[in-house]
Protein backbone atom coordinates (compact mmCIF):
# COMPACT_ATOMS: atom_id res chain seq x y z
CA UNK A 1 0.00 0.00 0.00
CA UNK A 2 2.84 2.61 0.93
CA UNK A 3 4.76 1.95 -2.25
CA UNK A 4 2.12 1.86 -4.49
CA UNK A 5 0.45 5.21 -2.70
CA UNK A 6 3.82 6.82 -3.25
CA UNK A 7 3.91 5.87 -7.05
CA UNK A 8 0.84 7.83 -7.34
CA UNK A 9 1.23 10.52 -4.94
CA UNK A 10 4.33 11.27 -7.56
CA UNK A 11 1.66 10.63 -10.35
CA UNK A 12 -0.20 13.85 -8.66
CA UNK A 13 2.64 15.61 -8.83
CA UNK A 14 3.43 15.13 -12.06
CA UNK A 15 -0.77 15.32 -12.91
CA UNK A 16 -1.25 18.67 -11.23
CA UNK A 17 2.04 20.38 -13.14
CA UNK A 18 0.31 19.35 -16.65
CA UNK A 19 -2.74 20.39 -15.51
CA UNK A 20 -1.91 23.91 -14.03
CA UNK A 21 -0.87 25.23 -17.78
CA UNK A 22 -4.92 25.52 -18.01
CA UNK A 23 -4.47 28.36 -15.30
CA UNK A 24 -2.91 30.49 -18.54
CA UNK A 25 -5.17 28.75 -21.69
CA UNK A 26 -6.69 25.76 -22.88
CA UNK A 27 -3.82 26.23 -25.92
CA UNK A 28 -0.92 25.78 -24.07
CA UNK A 29 -2.79 23.07 -22.41
CA UNK A 30 -3.35 21.49 -25.75
CA UNK A 31 0.31 21.79 -26.49
CA UNK A 32 1.27 20.20 -23.39
CA UNK A 33 -1.05 17.32 -24.27
CA UNK A 34 0.52 17.42 -27.90
CA UNK A 35 4.09 16.90 -26.64
CA UNK A 36 3.30 14.07 -24.67
CA UNK A 37 1.28 12.32 -27.13
CA UNK A 38 4.15 12.99 -29.63
CA UNK A 39 5.61 9.89 -27.69
CA UNK A 40 3.02 6.95 -28.03
CA UNK A 41 5.61 4.38 -26.82
CA UNK A 42 6.55 6.43 -23.51
CA UNK A 43 2.56 7.06 -22.64
CA UNK A 44 1.87 3.74 -23.71
CA UNK A 45 4.39 2.32 -21.26
CA UNK A 46 3.62 4.96 -18.14
CA UNK A 47 -0.25 4.46 -18.77
CA UNK A 48 -0.23 0.94 -18.55
CA UNK A 49 2.31 1.31 -15.49
CA UNK A 50 0.09 3.47 -13.87
CA UNK A 51 -2.75 1.55 -14.33
CA UNK A 52 -0.85 -1.75 -12.74
CA UNK A 53 -0.23 0.36 -9.69
CA UNK A 54 -3.48 1.46 -9.03
CA UNK A 55 -5.17 -1.56 -9.43
CA UNK A 56 -2.37 -3.38 -6.75
CA UNK A 57 -3.04 -0.17 -4.73
CA UNK A 58 -7.21 -0.50 -4.87
CA UNK A 59 -6.75 -4.66 -4.70
CA UNK A 60 -4.50 -4.39 -1.76
CA UNK A 61 -6.56 -1.79 0.18
CA UNK A 62 -10.33 -4.03 -0.64
CA UNK A 63 -8.02 -6.66 0.70
CA UNK A 64 -7.16 -4.99 3.99
CA UNK A 65 -10.39 -3.84 4.67
CA UNK A 66 -12.28 -7.07 4.46
CA UNK A 67 -9.57 -8.87 6.43
CA UNK A 68 -9.99 -5.95 9.05
CA UNK A 69 -13.62 -6.73 9.30
CA UNK A 70 -13.31 -10.44 9.18
CA UNK A 71 -11.15 -10.10 12.39
CA UNK A 72 -13.09 -8.39 13.85
CA UNK A 73 -16.05 -10.24 13.65
CA UNK A 74 -18.63 -8.19 14.44
CA UNK A 75 -19.07 -4.48 15.25
CA UNK A 76 -17.71 -2.56 18.65
CA UNK A 77 -20.23 -2.78 21.27
CA UNK A 78 -18.10 0.13 22.80
CA UNK A 79 -17.26 2.79 20.42
CA UNK A 80 -15.26 4.48 22.80
CA UNK A 81 -11.59 4.42 21.84
CA UNK A 82 -8.40 5.06 24.05
CA UNK A 83 -7.10 7.47 20.60
CA UNK A 84 -9.61 8.40 18.52
CA UNK A 85 -9.52 7.75 14.76
CA UNK A 86 -9.45 10.64 11.99
CA UNK A 87 -12.43 10.54 9.94
CA UNK A 88 -10.45 10.05 7.38
CA UNK A 89 -8.79 6.71 8.55
CA UNK A 90 -12.17 5.17 9.01
CA UNK A 91 -13.55 6.49 5.26
CA UNK A 92 -10.43 4.81 3.46
CA UNK A 93 -12.44 2.24 1.63
CA UNK A 94 -15.56 5.09 0.85
CA UNK A 95 -13.34 7.57 -0.33
CA UNK A 96 -10.94 4.96 -2.13
CA UNK A 97 -14.43 3.70 -4.04
CA UNK A 98 -14.54 7.70 -4.58
CA UNK A 99 -11.84 8.14 -6.18
CA UNK A 100 -12.45 4.22 -8.32
CA UNK A 101 -15.14 5.60 -9.61
CA UNK A 102 -14.48 9.24 -10.72
CA UNK A 103 -10.48 7.57 -12.30
CA UNK A 104 -13.05 4.97 -14.62
CA UNK A 105 -15.37 8.13 -15.42
CA UNK A 106 -12.18 10.73 -16.32
CA UNK A 107 -10.44 7.93 -17.92
CA UNK A 108 -13.29 7.25 -20.18
CA UNK A 109 -13.69 10.88 -21.16
CA UNK A 110 -10.34 12.31 -21.28
CA UNK A 111 -7.80 9.49 -21.97
CA UNK A 112 -10.01 7.90 -24.38
CA UNK A 113 -10.84 11.16 -26.05
CA UNK A 114 -9.73 13.04 -29.51
CA UNK A 115 -6.50 14.10 -27.78
CA UNK A 116 -5.92 16.42 -31.02
CA UNK A 117 -9.04 18.42 -29.23
CA UNK A 118 -8.36 18.02 -25.41
CA UNK A 119 -8.15 21.33 -24.52
CA UNK A 120 -12.08 21.64 -26.37
CA UNK A 121 -13.01 18.33 -24.68
CA UNK A 122 -12.27 20.13 -21.24
CA UNK A 123 -13.57 23.80 -21.49
CA UNK A 124 -17.16 21.40 -22.67
CA UNK A 125 -16.66 19.13 -19.76
CA UNK A 126 -16.32 21.88 -17.29
CA UNK A 127 -19.03 24.10 -18.76
CA UNK A 128 -21.36 21.80 -16.91
CA UNK A 129 -22.38 22.50 -13.72
CA UNK A 130 -23.14 19.11 -12.89
CA UNK A 131 -20.08 17.71 -14.38
CA UNK A 132 -17.52 20.32 -12.37
CA UNK A 133 -19.84 19.66 -8.98
CA UNK A 134 -18.43 15.80 -9.35
CA UNK A 135 -15.01 16.59 -9.98
CA UNK A 136 -15.06 18.59 -6.86
CA UNK A 137 -16.69 16.34 -4.99
CA UNK A 138 -14.40 13.69 -6.06
CA UNK A 139 -11.38 16.22 -5.40
CA UNK A 140 -12.12 16.68 -1.77
CA UNK A 141 -12.33 12.89 -1.83
CA UNK A 142 -9.27 12.62 -2.64
CA UNK A 143 -8.32 15.19 -0.29
CA UNK A 144 -9.85 12.92 2.42
CA UNK A 145 -8.22 9.60 1.52
CA UNK A 146 -4.35 11.64 1.30
CA UNK A 147 -4.66 12.95 4.69
CA UNK A 148 -4.64 9.46 6.54
CA UNK A 149 -3.08 7.93 3.13
CA UNK A 150 0.20 10.05 3.35
CA UNK A 151 0.61 9.75 6.86
CA UNK A 152 0.14 5.84 6.84
CA UNK A 153 2.63 6.11 4.16
CA UNK A 154 5.37 8.00 6.22
CA UNK A 155 4.79 5.70 9.20
CA UNK A 156 5.16 2.23 7.04
CA UNK A 157 8.55 4.18 5.54
CA UNK A 158 9.55 4.13 9.26
CA UNK A 159 9.42 8.67 8.83
CA UNK A 160 8.54 8.88 12.36
CA UNK A 161 10.45 10.73 14.98
CA UNK A 162 9.39 12.83 17.58
CA UNK A 163 11.63 15.55 16.07
CA UNK A 164 9.81 15.54 12.80
CA UNK A 165 6.25 14.47 13.97
CA UNK A 166 4.98 17.83 14.22
CA UNK A 167 5.99 18.44 10.38
CA UNK A 168 4.79 14.88 9.64
CA UNK A 169 1.37 15.95 11.05
CA UNK A 170 1.54 19.21 9.28
CA UNK A 171 2.17 17.25 5.79
CA UNK A 172 -0.61 15.35 6.21
CA UNK A 173 -2.95 18.43 6.24
CA UNK A 174 -0.56 20.21 3.70
CA UNK A 175 -0.27 17.66 0.71
CA UNK A 176 -3.85 16.90 0.50
CA UNK A 177 -5.20 20.89 0.93
CA UNK A 178 -2.45 21.89 -2.42
CA UNK A 179 -3.87 18.74 -4.08
CA UNK A 180 -7.44 19.99 -3.54
CA UNK A 181 -6.50 23.49 -4.43
CA UNK A 182 -4.99 22.98 -7.44
CA UNK A 183 -7.30 20.02 -8.75
CA UNK A 184 -10.75 21.56 -7.85
CA UNK A 185 -9.21 25.15 -8.85
CA UNK A 186 -9.82 24.15 -12.95
CA UNK A 187 -13.31 22.91 -12.43
CA UNK A 188 -14.21 26.35 -10.59
CA UNK A 189 -12.61 28.25 -13.75
CA UNK A 190 -14.48 27.01 -16.44
CA UNK A 191 -17.51 26.81 -13.94
CA UNK A 192 -17.07 30.55 -13.19
CA UNK A 193 -16.53 31.60 -17.20
CA UNK A 194 -12.90 32.59 -16.75
CA UNK A 195 -11.19 29.31 -18.28
CA UNK A 196 -9.76 30.55 -21.92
Amino acid sequence: MAITGCCLVLFLCSHAAGNATLFYSTQLFQAYADQLHSHPLIVSVFSKGLFLIFAVHAITGSLLFLQNRKARGQGYKIQTRAVKNSQASSTMIYSGLLILLFALIHTAVVSFGDHGKIGITISELFDSFFVSIFYLIAFIGLALHLSHGFWSMLQTFGVNHPRYNKLISRLTYVVPVFFLLIFSAIPLLFLFGTGQ
